[in-house]
């Protein structure tokens, strides 16, 4: 299946970018995700899947397309032919706000594994912790601050006050970005994007030693699919603050709602295909640049089974005769 998909996934998650990046600036979050969900699941019905979306923009009353449970891909014109069967997490623009502002770190996302292969999280929020290779098995979800910043250190052979934790700028971080101070560690506060914020925690060299704090569960699956492939680890645990949460966790089958995910339980999958693209500059990835003679996108393809960490520059001309491709 990694092999066989993966750079069609990476044209799926290319062109929900480029449509995305024309809206860049424009001050209209919902126009850039409504193009890129567009464009994403237009490319996405092309593809040779019998594909259903696991997480995805929402609930079906509430997303017309890429909704919930919805099918995709080249089945769904071709019903009797056999095609992989997959589930699909997708965020189409990762950082609305980011991409309407022109801030950096927006990026067009899409997982997918064998089926069963993604926990299918509610849109509610999770604790999260995330740490790369070299931390894994160093944090605990339930320990004070301070002393996951000690392990995070020791483990990477460094003083806690080296170390740059992300942490999404919310009122409710307010006591956590306290802690973190006080243990001496720096912190990156950001405005949004806290999917790319987890995937750089689990590449070295990109400055970013851990992530912490609350974010949205849909996010935490996509995470733990790019983690799998990137060896990173993630501890989650579901927020129920209303009664309501309870019982909709309960209508999914969720029984233990103190339960800590760990990166396995939200993406178990044995064959797990991570694909994104950036809309704007990023920490890993460049934003989507217009020329003249095409379009250049930059992305990154990570496949689990076959270990493998692609960085993908692709230029994508004009249909004229006179094309030129340039080196840079």
């Amino acid at each position: 299946m990694e092999e066989l998909l993966s750079l069609d996934f990476l044209r799926v998650v290319e062109n929900a970018a480029i449509a995305a990046a024309r809206t860049m600036g424009f001050g209209d979050r919902h126009k850039a995700d409504e193009v890129a969900v567009e464009a994403m699941r237009k490319t996405m019905d092309e593809v040779e899947i019998d594909g259903t979306i696991v997480i995805g923009e929402g609930e079906r009353d509430e997303a017309p397309m890429l909704f919930i449970g919805e099918k995709v891909g080249l089945a769904t014109r071709a019903p009797k032919a056999l095609f992989p069967i997959v589930d699909i997490a997708v965020d189409p623009l990762e950082g609305t706000n980011l991409c309407a502002t022109g801030a950096p770190n927006a990026i067009a996302v899409l997982a997918a594994s064998e089926k069963g292969g993604l926990l299918h999280a509610p849109d509610l929020y999770m604790e999260k912790i995330i740490v790369g290779p070299s931390c894994k098995g160093a944090v605990d979800l339930d320990a004070p601050v301070a002393e996951n910043l000690k392990s995070v250190a020791k483990r990477l052979d460094r003083d806690v006050e080296d170390l740059v934790v992300i942490v999404l700028d919310r009122p409710r971080h307010e006591s956590l970005i306290t802690d973190i101070r006080a243990a001496g560690a720096r912190i990156r506060l950001i405005g949004d994007g806290d999917l790319s914020a987890g995937i750089s925690a689990a590449v070295v060299g990109t400055g970013v030693h851990m992530v912490m704090g609350t974010g949205g569960a849909p996010e935490g699956v996509l995470t733990a699919a790019a983690l799998r492939c990137l060896n990173g680890q993630i501890l989650a645990r579901l927020v129920v603050s209303k009664p309501e949460h309870q019982e909709r966790l309960g209508k999914m089958g969720v029984k233990d709602t103190k339960r800590i995910y760990d990166t396995e339980d939200l993406a178990p999958g044995k064959k797990i295909i991570f694909a994104c693209t950036g809309v704007t500059d990023g920490n890993l990835l460049k934003g989507v640049r217009f020329f003249g003679e095409g379009v250049r996108t930059s992305s990154m393809i990570l496949t689990f089974d076959e270990r493998q960490v692609r960085f993908i520059e692709s230029v994508h001309l004009e249909k004229r005769p006179d094309i030129k491709v340039r080196f840079n």
